[in-house]
């Protein structure tokens, strides 16, 4: 599986949910849901390349900017909860992954976002559905895992140790407004 066709499922799973009108706390099951439904139609391998694209992408917004938006928008700063942003980030298919990349300060006129108030854009749920659609397709626990290890292109994707980029102070709310003015004009106003 490219990464064309990792966004088409996204796609379509975004769709899916999409058309259920749900409120944004509740897109988050909903979506995790449909992706791992149309991951159980597919071959073992096709949902090992899934998670390989998913790392992939997850690894590309592993930078400080983008951390720092993510601090704006969900008030905390460890490693975990970023990855569970970038989850969530590409769970919001790719207009909005490609944009905040490009500008993360962009996320401000994201719908759950503009209002501000409580939005987390996380999505743990969203890491383990490769896991639970590779199990109910082999009856293996931990055989996602291991053919994850097994892959070369596995390697690079583990070696990342620091998010790419200048790091700031997010304390600092004069740094955060000129770095992210609008996540700031919502969230530090």
């Amino acid at each position: 599986m490219d990464v064309e066709e990792f966004w088409a499922l996204i796609g379509e799973a975004c769709a899916e949910v999409d058309a259920l009108e749900l409120d944004f706390d509740d897109r988050r099951d909903a979506f995790g849901h449909a992706c791992e439904e149309q991951l159980v139609n597919r071959t073992p391998a096709e949902i090992i390349q899934f998670s390989l694209r998913q790392w992939q992408l997850r690894d590309h917004a592993y930078r400080y900017d983008l951390w720092a938006a993510a601090f704006l928008i969900e008030g905390w700063w460890s490693d975990d909860a970023f990855m569970d942003f970038r989850d969530g980030l590409i769970s919001l298919g790719r207009h909005w992954y490609e944009r905040a990349l490009a500008d993360p300060d962009s996320l401000a006129d994201h719908p759950a976002v503009r209002d501000g108030g409580d939005v987390l854009i996380g999505n743990e749920d969203f890491s383990q559905v490769a896991h639970r659609a590779y199990q109910r397709l082999t009856d293996e626990s931990d055989g996602l895992n291991e053919a994850l290890e097994a892959s070369p292109e596995a390697g690079p994707l583990s070696a990342m140790t620091e998010p790419a980029g200048a790091r700031w102070d997010v304390a600092d709310d004069n740094e955060m407004r000129r770095r992210l003015p609008s996540l700031a004009g919502i969230y530090l106003d």
